[in-house]
């Protein structure tokens, strides 16, 4: 007994279970089930994650052919009216930019080209298909992926497995193979390719990592990464540099300009002028629902309008 050792007595073993489950708390919140279970799973799939062969790749469009173009596309909510009439189209291998002040209704926009809104009016074509009145998945299939304004990882999860969600759309196997664990093959593919999209923006090092463990510039680089499992050929980004540092931000850059020449499209919805604009091929400008302007970053930064309403003069 903890007492008779010290030579005292008193509820010494109280006060030792109460250290314990503190401690115990501070490093498993969530019990000792997910912790063992990591210690069990993440030997075998930094195996897998290794030599698993990758999966099959979709066809990129030639650079500059229409991608994605928006007709007219309206989104009300009630009395407000958060897109109005918006048209805009990119184009493949681009970066376009989505601009506007607070408000302006462009993350709304993102969620009717996803299929997370029902759009009310007009047409949004992808690769010349209409993709408006799709679900969210189906749109995903055709290959659109996105990342969000807010952070939205799995922070238990450790890297390797939040990018894995990405790919699930490339599985064929089912739910009924997958309860049924007949389906080691393919899931050592999806893990595979979460590896080397981890690779490609650079966070090897941090591959078994818990997400929730990262700071904010790589747990966003985790986000894009797990975009990037999906195989996409347009990838949308809502305010990716929000929060991150100034060195953060030109290590983002850096790697936007390396996926336009890999041949990825993207668009972009930033806050940011400085980082915005010496990364985008064009612009489109947004205000209270509608376009404001579009075109070169040097013409947009010069319109008076787009001064007035956003940009404030910046030079």
């Amino acid at each position: 007994m903890v007492p008779s050792g010290l030579g005292a007595s008193g509820n010494y073993e109280i006060v030792v279970f109460g250290v314990l489950m503190m401690l115990l708390l501070h490093r498993a919140s969530s019990g000792l089930a997910p912790v063992l279970a990591r210690w069990a799973i993440r030997p075998h799939r930094r195996h897998i994650a290794l030599e698993a062969p990758a999966l099959a790749r979709r066809s990129q469009p030639a650079a500059g052919a229409p991608l994605l173009e928006v007709r007219n596309a309206a989104k009300r909510f009630g009395g407000l009216v958060a897109v109005h009439e918006l048209s805009f189209e990119i184009r493949a291998g681009e970066i376009l930019g989505l601009i506007g002040p607070n408000g302006a209704g462009k993350s709304t926009m993102f969620n009717l080209i996803t299929g997370v809104l029902p759009a009310d009016g007009g047409e949004i074509v992808f690769q010349g298909e209409r993709i408006d009145g799709l679900v969210p998945s189906a749109i995903a299939r055709r290959g659109i992926a996105r990342t969000f304004q807010h952070v939205n990882l799995v922070g238990t999860m450790s890297v390797l497995e939040n990018v894995a969600l990405g790919a699930h759309l490339r599985g064929r196997r089912g739910t009924l193979r997958a309860m049924l664990r007949a389906e080691r093959a393919e899931e050592a593919q999806l893990l595979a390719e979460a590896a080397r999209q981890v690779e490609r923006v650079g966070l090897t090092a941090q591959l078994h990592d818990a997400a929730g463990s990262l700071p904010l510039g790589q747990q966003r680089l985790v986000e894009i990464a797990r975009a990037l499992s999906a195989d996409p050929t347009l990838l949308l980004l809502d305010e990716p540099a929000a929060g991150l540092r100034y060195a953060e931000k030109q290590a983002l850059a850096a790697l936007l300009r390396r996926l336009r020449g890999e041949a990825m499209s993207i668009l972009l919805v930033e806050h940011d002028m400085e980082f915005v604009m010496g990364l985008v091929d064009r612009l489109v400008v947004m205000d209270f629902g509608e376009k404001l302007a579009e075109g070169l970053p040097a013409a947009v930064q010069a319109n008076p309008a787009v001064m007035e309403a956003y940009l404030g003069g910046v030079e």
